[in-house]
């Protein structure tokens, strides 16, 4: 117990890329640029999204959903990062790691859902586009919509609560971007052996069926699209269809490399970078990968764009 009341009142130093980097300034730069751009291209389609009544379709909602939590899955962690290396104070109290872990958590195990139920929207759409209405009415989208966020959120209450009842008595210094469990588990000094164990259970089960489900998706979609008649349907579905993909590409591959590689395949340097690449470049290339090649998100930037200036 004397471990837990010395954590509690100390706090943790984040020793994220920032520390380790040969040029500090430049990649503080490089990293708000990117903030700025997920901040804005995520809010300029959540925008749109919510505003253009044409886009109030199944699949638009859901992208709007993933813009959501793009915008604040990179707000949790990228301004206290830049705040903290512009002041010189890498600090964070207990109670601030814990929330931190909490919120990572929770949008990145949402979105992780999130991506599996818009690869079967996709599916509906072009394998059974005459039955995409039912199959895809407002209480079926209304619950893929909610279910992320409800599931993602139980078990980042359950693993925070977990991570956090260790005594840390060794170094305070947690050598990454932000507080999550790999780093933190290495700073205890009770055996987290058997935990380590359950962490990498519940990543396999919170990636692999959904992942499955994408790439069994997107199988029968692209079997779908070979055999259509039209060079432009075929066109349009394949354009859709590889924005998704390069999406779930990013996002499942640097999950995967945290969650699921043991973690004596893990170095310092390794997981600041895959945590930079999933915290900050993923939600700024997202909402770019999604609405440059989709002419119906362009056609409504520019009618909302065009409405408010004018």
């Amino acid at each position: 117990m004397e471990h837990w009341n010395s954590t509690l009142g100390s706090g943790f130093t984040l020793m994220g890329i920032l520390n380790d980097s040969g040029y500090p300034e430049l990649l503080c730069a490089m990293i708000s640029v990117l903030y700025v751009l997920a901040m804005t291209s995520n809010g300029l389609l959540l925008l749109v999204i919510t505003v253009d009544a044409r886009l109030h379709v199944p699949m638009y909602l859901l992208l709007g959903q993933l813009s959501l939590m793009d915008l604040l899955f990179t707000s949790v962690v990228t301004p206290k990062a830049i705040v903290d290396f512009m002041l010189s104070d890498n600090t964070i109290s207990f109670g601030g790691c814990a929330l931190q872990m909490f919120l990572a958590l929770t949008l990145g195990g949402a979105e992780d859902l999130l991506l599996a139920f818009m690869a079967y929207d996709r599916y509906v759409a072009i394998c059974h586009p005459l039955n995409y209405m039912v199959l895809m009415r407002p209480r079926v989208c209304w619950l893929m919509i909610a279910t992320p966020w409800v599931l993602a959120s139980l078990n980042a209450v359950g693993h925070t609560l977990y991570t956090m009842h260790f005594p840390f008595c060794m170094s305070r210094k947690i050598k990454h971007l932000l507080c999550e469990i790999p780093p933190l588990l290495k700073l205890a000094c009770a055996d987290a052996s058997s935990y380590e164990l359950m962490v990498y259970v519940t990543g396999v089960t919170f990636l692999l069926p959904p992942l499955a489900a994408i790439l069994a998706s997107y199988t029968l979609i692209l079997y779908t699209v070979l055999r259509m008649p039209s060079n432009e349907g075929r066109q349009k579905a394949l354009v859709t269809c590889s924005s998704h993909l390069t999406v779930v590409g990013m996002f499942y591959g640097a999950a995967t490399f945290m969650y699921v590689l043991p973690s004596s395949l893990h170095s310092p340097k390794q997981d600041n970078i895959i945590s930079v690449f999933y915290t900050i470049v993923t939600p700024a290339l997202n909402p770019l990968i999604y609405s440059l090649r989709n002419k119906e998100v362009m056609g409504a930037l520019r009618r909302v764009l065009g409405k408010y200036m004018l």
